[in-house]
């Protein structure tokens, strides 16, 4: 093909070169360290177990510590939990901020507060973090305030992927806060999104509620995962507080997925186990936590006994 202003001309497609790669030879470097073959080398280079979940550190001087609660695995408890820790722990004169980030808004519900009355919810806390001061409720226990959680978080990851900074919005919102109350418990929907990652990044430590059914310790392996790459990526202060047994029986089943738990958790495992009890399903639809609906009932006890350690666990004195 000729140009048309003089210029050199160009091979053909079909004629042009092609690129021949130079060979190469394979030789042995005798430099090279040799291959791992004794069950100490092994030991000493194999990778972290699965199973392994890092251990939490102590709260800042001078502020709450944040804490979520969360268990990739629905049905397990987790709000059940968040709503009677919160309500024991603010009945002991501690000032407990809850933080409900599941659309359920279940929380809501536990401690007393009509949701239809909500203006400033979880949503606008991690939207418009200004707005966080405005975002608190009263409840029906003193000394516990809740940021209300409903059906307007449905939707709310597609729009704050438009966001910079949208998995540290929470921990933004929850700085002017911090300095008044002694501990922040977030409450998780059952699933790995946004929003729960936006809890893991603002928290000091996670509490683990786990059924003792089958299919824990996958969950558990799950979560561990989890952690360790939140950790590593976007908070490294992140570890576990406890590992909580719930809705455990008296059961050959219950009893070998809770010594399995024992087994592999042996100082993260919060005791007693929470018994299964028909009093902590009726407690929400009174409006209050079991320790003002039935604090006598096996899951008052249980959950007396769980806020004793944890409260050790946390420093809170």
């Amino acid at each position: 093909m000729n140009s048309s202003d003089g210029d050199e001309e160009l091979p053909e497609v079909g004629d042009a070169p092609l690129i021949i790669d130079v060979e190469f030879l394979e030789e042995e470097d005798e430099n090279l360290a040799p291959p791992l073959d004794s069950a100490e080398e092994i030991r000493a280079n194999r990778s972290r177990s699965p199973m392994e979940l890092p251990l939490s550190l102590p709260t800042p001087e001078g502020r709450a510590r944040v804490v979520t609660v969360i268990n990739q695995k629905g049905g397990v408890g987790k709000t059940t939990t968040v709503i009677n820790i919160a309500a024991q722990l603010a009945l002991r004169g501690f000032r407990v901020l809850v933080i409900d980030s599941d659309s359920q808004g279940n929380c809501a519900t536990g401690l007393g507060v009509d949701k239809s009355r909500v203006r400033t919810t979880t949503r606008d806390l991690i939207l418009t973090p200004e707005t966080a001061v405005d975002s608190r409720h009263a409840t029906a226990v003193d000394n516990l305030h809740i940021i209300v959680g409903d059906k307007s978080l449905i939707g709310l990851e597609q729009e704050m992927m438009r966001q910079l900074g949208r998995e540290k919005r929470m921990k933004e919102a929850l700085e002017p806060l911090l300095a008044h109350y002694d501990l922040v418990l977030i409450d998780t929907p059952p699933s790995l999104g946004l929003v729960t990652i936006n809890a893991l990044v603002a928290s000091d430590g996670v509490l683990v509620p786990v059924q003792t059914e089958y299919f824990a310790l996958e969950g558990l392996a799950l979560l561990a995962g989890t952690i360790r790459e939140v950790r590593s990526l976007l908070n490294d202060r992140l570890g576990v507080d406890g590992v909580l047994l719930t809705m455990h029986s008296q059961t050959l089943l219950n009893k070998q997925v809770a010594g399995e738990v024992l087994e592999n958790f042996p100082d993260l495992v919060v005791r007693p186990a929470i018994r299964r009890n028909v009093r902590l399903a009726e407690a929400p639809s009174h409006g209050v936590p079991i320790h003002l609906h039935d604090p006598s009932s096996a899951g008052g006890k249980d959950y007396q006994a769980i806020t004793t350690e944890l409260q050790h666990r946390w420093g809170l004195s």
